[in-house]
């Protein structure tokens, strides 16, 4: 059993799939398909997975990992999270790529050192990459994470630049205006008594 020092959450083990033993898997990983290349993979217990065999589904893959043979094993793992050590990460990125860890916890400001929450969740529901911002006693709010919304992410400072009008957090003049116009003037289409 192998106790990770930096784990990084890769994956989840989600239902069966079939009678041998394969069981569908909720990747966190650029490429799906590329979840063997990172070598073994280790639960929480540091218990190790090797996959013998994957191929796409959908919007998960079916994988084959060793040792398990059947589906009342496959049934066993439902749930599993999935980690590698971050020394298992490739470090040459581009210039423009992060691994989601670590972006959690940095400081979100504006141009002018407006504090906006740190980044404490990432999420792709489909439409793109979203950051969470929490501030203490505030409900958390989603931002996309594009150019436009973060201009700037700088991990050795340890915060984000964003653009508060870009990314939702305060009203666009321009919209305000146009939504007056929508409504039936400047007045929002209410009768003056």
């Amino acid at each position: 059993m192998a106790k990770l020092n930096d784990p990084i959450q890769l994956a989840v083990i989600g239902a069966a799939h079939g009678t041998r033993g394969e069981v569908r898997v909720k990747t966190f990983t650029g490429d799906p398909n590329a979840l063997a290349d990172y070598g073994p993979l280790y639960d929480v217990t540091g218990r190790a997975f090797e996959v013998l065999d994957i191929r796409p589904a959908k919007n998960v893959v079916v994988v084959r990992f060793r040792g398990v043979n059947d589906r009342n094993m496959a049934e066993a793992l439902n749930g599993t999270t999935l980690f590698i050590d971050r020394s298992q990460l490739p470090q040459d990125l581009d210039e423009d790529e992060y691994y989601h860890s670590d972006l959690i916890g940095l400081e979100a400001i504006d141009a002018e050192g407006n504090r906006h929450g740190k980044v404490s969740a990432m999420f792709d529901f489909g439409g793109g990459d979203l950051l969470e911002l929490t501030i203490p006693g505030k409900r958390p709010m989603l931002i996309p994470f594009t150019m436009r919304a973060v201009p700037h992410v700088d991990l050795k400072a340890g915060h984000i630049i964003i653009d508060p009008a870009a990314a939702g957090l305060v009203p666009d003049e321009n919209e305000d205006e146009e939504r007056r116009r929508q409504l039936g003037g400047e007045d929002g289409g209410k009768k003056q008594s």
